[in-house]
């Protein structure tokens, strides 16, 4: 993660303070339900979070002791008895460098969920309200960047709001698959330390007790969760080539904004790039390459082994940092997105009619043609708007064959825009419950 593309709140759970913090509550918990079973003075429980509590751990300080220990869990148990004394030798009862890991992991990416939360609800918010800004806004639809069927903008936008309803589902089951706790020890057996002490710390931390930990947590769970973040990520994407597909100059039908005094080239004063969509795909690229190593990690040696510690130093933070920050960009982006309706008519337009050749076609057969009778003389007055820029509805009043079929009341008929958007309402109602 770099601070171009990073937002404090999200940044702040990744940072060393943080991580040192939760490392201390989860042994001073820990330490209280040991006071509560007896295998350690009360009074000991006590201090250790008094002293703990109002100690500010010296990242460099550890750093430096973990340079000795090359172990930072140690490390960090050594610079907290510094603060706590004597009573220090009563935490990390029983417990193994991986219950505090993998127990704070699991509270740096719920934490890290709420807020990704908290971002898709804010894009949802301006999807909607621009969604019924722009219901009954037509365009056109393409398929294969052609030309299709009428469709209207809001409906464009009611689909990417209907796809992060989908993510941020998504995203809630993951948030509480990732939630879980282990405080079981060497191996997983709890042979040295009770269960009840895992429960305990879960409880005291929002999480639940992993059923079987094997001295780690089962990194599928990991998997999965990364897995959502790239999902999301794609669903950024979509919507960003969206975006930046209609501002091409060609047809002009959305917008980034463009601010004052914004510069668009360096060589060409007249540019205004969709910059902030190219960031998102790009942005997008990297949160879906952090899920291949996440699902690498599965995979460890028997009861654990530590080749996904490297990796997940590096893609807990970079992926939600980058993802918070791309779902943010994205909601500013929608939020202030300029739309232009006329050049949407004009592009509609551009093509004389050509977007209605379905109707006709249905019309000729049940007129009475077979379909493939129907398609050729439909597609042979078309190819005469695609070659020669004629006029569709002219040509096929034209075509005695077609008029054979078909009076000419019944084709013009056929042309009417409103036909392709009398179930706008409908698909507002399916995706907000509301038209």
């Amino acid at each position: 993660m770099i601070p171009r593309y990073s937002r404090p709140e999200m940044v702040a759970i990744w940072s060393p303070e943080t991580r040192f913090r939760i490392w201390f509550e989860i042994e001073a918990h820990a330490c209280d339900a040991l006071a509560e079973l007896g295998v350690i003075p009360k009074e000991a429980a006590k201090t250790i979070w008094e002293k703990g509590g109002a100690a500010k751990f010296d990242v460099a300080k550890i750093d430096e002791i973990e340079r000795v220990t090359k172990h930072d869990v140690i490390a960090f148990l050594t610079h907290l008895a510094e603060f706590v004394g004597p009573d220090a030798r009563f935490i990390h009862q029983g417990m193994t460098s991986s219950d505090v890991l993998d127990t704070c992991l699991a509270v740096q990416l719920t934490r890290a969920s709420d807020i990704l939360l908290a971002d898709i609800d804010a894009l949802l918010a301006a999807l909607k309200r621009r969604a019924f800004e722009h219901k009954d806004t037509v365009t056109i639809g393409r398929s294969h960047g052609i030309h299709a069927e009428p469709t209207t903008f809001g409906v464009k936008l009611a689909q990417a709001y209907a796809e992060f309803s989908r993510c941020r589902e998504r995203l809630l089951h993951a948030r509480e698959d990732i939630a879980t706790c282990a405080i079981s020890g060497a191996v997983g057996t709890f042979a040295n330390i009770e269960p009840y002490v895992e429960e305990h710390v879960a409880a005291k931390l929002g999480l639940k007790p992993e059923p079987v930990s094997t001295q780690v947590i089962p990194r599928d769970r990991h998997a999965m969760f990364f897995a959502t973040l790239g999902v999301i990520a794609s669903s950024v994407e979509r919507l960003a080539i969206e975006i930046r597909h209609l501002q091409r100059t060609e047809v002009l039908e959305a917008e980034e904004y463009f601010s004052p005094g914004q510069k668009g080239s360096s060589a060409m004063p007249h540019k205004r790039n969709p910059v902030l969509t190219e960031n998102l795909t790009g942005l997008a690229r990297m949160v879906r390459a952090y899920a291949m190593p996440a699902m690498e990690d599965v995979a460890l040696w028997h009861e654990r082994d530590i080749s996904h510690s490297s990796v997940e130093r590096m893609i807990g933070p970079d992926a939600t940092v980058t993802l918070d920050f791309a779902l943010s960009r994205l909601t500013g982006v929608v939020d202030k997105l300029l739309v232009y309706p006329e050049n949407m008519e004009k592009n509609l337009n551009k093509f004389r009619g050509l977007v209605h050749s379905q109707r006709v076609l249905l019309a000729l057969t049940q007129a009475g043609l077979s379909r493939e009778d129907a398609y050729r003389l439909v597609q042979r007055n078309a190819m005469k708007v695609w070659e020669h820029g004629a006029d569709f509805l002219e040509e096929l009043l034209a075509d005695k064959d077609v008029t054979a079929a078909l009076p000419e009341a019944d084709i013009r008929e056929k042309f009417d825009l409103g036909y392709h958007t009398k179930h706008v309402d409908t698909i507002f109602k399916r995706v907000f419950g509301e038209a």
